[in-house]
């Protein structure tokens, strides 16, 4: 590892002020430490934001929630209210890392970690479109597995690990961006939407940007909601597929309104409204949901290996809508097990 400048930071100002100049910011470091420790990112200035006011999570007047960039993954998962209002939240928090590494990393780190890719880690492989552009994707060319089969842009199939972005897309969740010049939001869907374009883009976040806060809506279906992660062991793992759901239904049991969202499966959280609109006034069967899932993951385009993802998706889906159903059917109020 190189050796790097570190500071700390002690207002918002100093701490975009070290951003515009090209400083590596960090909180928790969760992730940038261990990618400094493999010789991804070599930053020659570090400056420590971990003690900026951007901590908590307020009720808005509307019934949403504000939630600082600062916030810990332990704090959010624990909330009553969010796990109330929003229990995808919630679960997609509790199903991330460990106790110890929720405790220490923040909701801004959660959601601009890069990608797992192995190739992208591995310094030692020369083929990196991230790490070294138009170097090619060494995914595409060898074992593609854990590759994204919707959206990748032609250069990379790096898919976005974060539980935690799949489930805040679901509810249209928006991120607030701060920079010298003032503050600008932008929905979550569209934060990602530049990893769909090039490896080297991997969000909206611009040079001397800080994400400073989410942004909640209110969303009364998401009281009805679900985070399933299926993953190779059940601990400390990013997820193969993920799915977030939220639905409500009318006096008649047929769906009002639907939210879906899927991970692992494309360079960012994808999300598909013309799907989600086939499912208003159907009724709540599985034969809805798969109807969903096929216009979802219709324009899915896959590699070698990692035509399984397309299949576990489907079925989690279904799975997840189903539950969801099942609980508006009975008038249930429980916690659905989100662990596979």
């Amino acid at each position: 590892m190189q050796p790097f400048l570190f500071e700390r930071a002690v207002t918002i100002e100093s701490a975009l002020n070290a951003a515009a100049r090209g400083a590596r910011l960090m909180a928790g470091a969760t992730n940038l430490f261990d990618l400094m420790k493999l010789g991804v990112e070599t930053p020659s200035r570090v400056v420590d934001i971990s003690s900026l006011p951007l901590r908590g999570i307020e009720q808005t007047a509307e019934g949403g929630f504000t939630i600082g960039a600062l916030t810990s993954n332990t704090a959010i998962a624990d909330d009553k209210r969010l796990r109330t209002a929003y229990p995808l939240v919630s679960q997609a928090t509790l199903s991330g890392a460990t106790q110890q590494i929720r405790n220490a990393a923040t909701l801004g780190g959660n959601l601009l970690q890069r990608t797992r890719c192995p190739y992208f880690q591995d310094i030692q492989v020369d083929e990196c479109n991230k790490r070294r552009p138009g170097s090619g994707c060494a995914a595409r060319q060898s074992i593609d597995r854990l590759g994204a089969v919707l959206g990748a842009p032609s250069d990379c199939i790096a898919t976005m690990p974060s539980d935690l972005a799949v489930a805040l897309t679901a509810v249209d969740a928006e991120v607030e961006l701060t920079s010298l010049a003032g503050t600008r939001r932008l929905r979550l869907a569209d934060f990602y939407a530049p990893a769909f374009a090039s490896a080297q883009r991997e969000s909206a976040l611009e040079p001397g940007e800080l994400l400073t806060a989410v942004q909640l809506p209110p969303c009364p279906e998401a009281r009805n909601s679900i985070y399933e992660k299926v993953r190779e062991r059940a601990s400390y793992a990013f997820a193969l597929v993920s799915v977030a759901a939220a639905m409500s239904c009318d006096g008649a049991a047929r769906i009002s309104s639907l939210r879906v969202a899927i991970g692992n499966v494309a360079p960012g959280p994808w999300r598909s409204w013309d799907a989600e609109r086939l499912a208003i006034g159907a009724p709540m069967h599985p034969a809805t949901f798969a109807r969903v899932a096929g216009a979802l993951l219709k324009p899915a385009t896959l590699g070698r290996t990692n035509g399984f993802k397309l299949e576990i998706a489907r079925r989690v889906l279904i799975r997840a809508l189903t539950g969801l159903g099942e609980k508006l059917s009975h008038g249930q109020d429980r916690t659905i097990d989100t662990k596979v």
